[in-house]
C-alpha cells in the first residue's frame, strides 16, 4: 500500500514568515500592474495583512529612529513614536493607497439638471512625494451635468476627494485622477477641478517661504470648450473668495 503524503501545513505569519509588503509586492508585479505612491493597491491586500504591514513598517521605523542617533529606549517622548507612526501612514495619510473605493450611490438626473453647479471648497490633506512633507489645501468642483448624467451626493464629493488625496503624489497628478474619477461617475457635459494648497516642502524645508502656494486646475468637456462657461466658473469661486 502506497503511504501517504502528509499535507503541509500552510507558512506561518510569524517570526521567520515572509513579510506583508513581499507577499503583497508579489501579488501586484504578477498581476503586472503599478504600484506607485499614488496608486491604489486594496485589491492585493488580504484579510490581516494591513495589521501585519502595520508591524512591518513600526519595527522599520525603529531602525530609522536608531541611525538618526534617538535613544527611543529612554527618551519617554519617542518610545513608542514607531509604532505611531506606522499607524498614522496605514491608517490616516497614506490610506487612499490601502483601501477600497468608498461605496456611492449615483442616482439620475430625472429632473434634467443644464446648469452649472459649484461643489466647495472642499478640505483635502496630501502629502508630497518627494519629501512625505504634508500638502493641505482646498478643492472646488464645477460640474454641468447633462439629462443622461449621474448625480452624486454633496458629502460623496468629499469622501471621494479624501480618498484620492490621502497617498503621496504631486499636487497636478493629484488633480487630474481626481478628474478622472469624477467623471466617471457622473459622465456630465463638462467637469472643472481647482485645487489650492499650501507645500510644507516650501514652508518648512528649502526656500522656507511662509506665503508659497499653488493653484492648478483641470477643466474637461464644455468648461474647456466654452470660454463663458469657464469664466462664469471661475468669477463664482474669485467672488466666493472674495
Amino acid at each position: 500500500m502506497a503511504r501517504k503524503t502528509p499535507s503541509r501545513p500552510a507558512p506561518p505569519r510569524g517570526e521567520g514568515a515572509t513579510p506583508a509588503s513581499e507577499r503583497i509586492r508579489a501579488r501586484i508585479r504578477k498581476s503586472r500592474e503599478r504600484y506607485h505612491a499614488n496608486d491604489n493597491i486594496a485589491k492585493f491586500i488580504e484579510p490581516g495583512e494591513l495589521e501585519e504591514l502595520q508591524d512591518e513598517v513600526a519595527a522599520k521605523m525603529r531602525r530609522v529612529l536608531e541611525s538618526l542617533v534617538i535613544d527611543t529606549e529612554s527618551d519617554h517622548n519617542t518610545q513608542d513614536t514607531a509604532r505611531r507612526v506606522a499607524k498614522m501612514y496605514l491608517t490616516e495619510v497614506f490610506r487612499g493607497r490601502y483601501v477600497a473605493e468608498p461605496p456611492v450611490t449615483e442616482f439620475p438626473n430625472v429632473e434634467r439638471l443644464n446648469e452649472l453647479m459649484i461643489v466647495g471648497p472642499i478640505t483635502v490633506r496630501s502629502a508630497c512625494s518627494h519629501h512625505l512633507c504634508p500638502i493641505i489645501g482646498k478643492v472646488w468642483i464645477g460640474v454641468m451635468p447633462n439629462e443622461h448624467s449621474n448625480l452624486i451626493g454633496l458629502s460623496k464629493y468629499a469622501r471621494l476627494c479624501d480618498w484620492v488625496m490621502s497617498r503621496p503624489q504631486i499636487q497636478e497628478e493629484a488633480v487630474t485622477r481626481l478628474a478622472d474619477l469624477l467623471q466617471s461617475k457622473m459622465q456630465p457635459d463638462g467637469l472643472a477641478v481647482v485645487m489650492e494648497a499650501d507645500h510644507f516642502c516650501m514652508q518648512w524645508r528649502g526656500v522656507k517661504d511662509p506665503d508659497a502656494r499653488m493653484m492648478n486646475s483641470v477643466m474637461r468637456g464644455s468648461f474647456l470648450k466654452d470660454p463663458n462657461l469657464r469664466r462664469e466658473f471661475l468669477a463664482l469661486l474669485q467672488r466666493k473668495n472674495a
